[in-house]
C-alpha cells in the first residue's frame, strides 16, 4: 500500500474486473497434449501511467477455487493435496516491484508470485491492447494481454513428474476499471476514449 502511495501524480489507479479477467495455464499432459486450465475472479489493484511504464504497479489475487478444466473430477484431483492444496493455499498471489518497458505498450513485468506456501519471482511479457472509454460503462478501461512461464516445481508442485510437465505457460487476458474517483477526464484532459 506505501509503495502504491509513492507512485507518481499522473498514474491512474485501476481495479482488476474479476468477471473480463482470465489467468490460463498450459502444461503438458504426458506428452500426448497441452491441455489448457484457466482461473476466474481475480482481483486486485493496478497503478499506470501509459507514458511511464516503469512506475507502473500491480497487485493480483486468484481464488484457485475457480479453477476450470472442463471435467469435476479431474478439477477435484488438482485442488487436492497431490497439486495446488487449495484448502490449504486457497489463492495464488502476485505483487509486481519492477517494471521494465519494452517498445511502445509493452513491457516486462517482473514480480513475486506466491503459490502453494512458496514465493518466487516471475516475469510476464505485457502488451497493452486498450486504454480508452469503454463502450459499455462509460469507465476508463485498460486491457492487457501477458504470456510467461513457471516450472511447478519450484513451487513445491512436484507430483507426478512422469505424466504432468513441469513448465508451465501462463496466459492473462486482464482488464482493469479506473477508479470512480478520478472522474470523467483522463489524465490527459481526454474523455478517454
Amino acid at each position: 500500500a506505501a509503495a502504491l502511495a509513492a507512485a507518481p501524480a499522473r498514474a491512474e489507479d485501476f481495479a482488476i474486473d474479476p468477471v473480463h479477467t482470465r489467468i490460463a495455464f498450459q502444461v503438458s499432459h504426458a506428452g500426448f497434449s497441452r491441455p489448457l486450465g484457466s482461473f476466474s475472479g481475480a482481483s486486485g489493484r493496478l497503478r499506470f501511467d501509459r507514458k511511464d511504464w516503469a512506475n507502473a504497479q500491480v497487485e493480483v489475487r486468484i481464488p484457485l477455487s475457480t479453477l476450470d478444466l472442463g471435467d469435476a473430477d479431474w478439477q477435484r484431483k488438482i485442488l487436492d493435496r497431490t497439486f495446488f492444496d487449495a484448502e490449504k493455499f486457497p489463492e495464488a498471489h502476485f505483487v509486481s516491484p519492477e517494471v521494465e518497458p519494452e517498445g511502445e505498450d509493452a513491457a516486462l513485468v517482473t514480480g513475486n508470485l506466491s503459490l502453494h506456501g512458496v514465493t518466487r519471482p516471475v516475469t510476464l511479457k505485457v502488451k497493452l491492447n486498450a486504454l480508452a472509454r469503454h463502450p459499455l460503462t462509460f469507465r476508463r478501461t485498460a486491457g492487457f494481454s501477458a504470456t510467461g512461464t513457471i516450472s511447478r516445481k519450484e513451487f513445491g508442485i512436484d507430483n507426478w513428474s512422469k505424466l504432468v510437465g513441469d513448465e508451465v505457460q501462463l496466459i492473462l487476458e486482464v482488464e482493469a476499471t479506473r477508479d470512480r474517483d478520478h472522474g470523467d477526464k483522463d489524465a490527459d484532459g481526454d474523455d478517454g476514449r
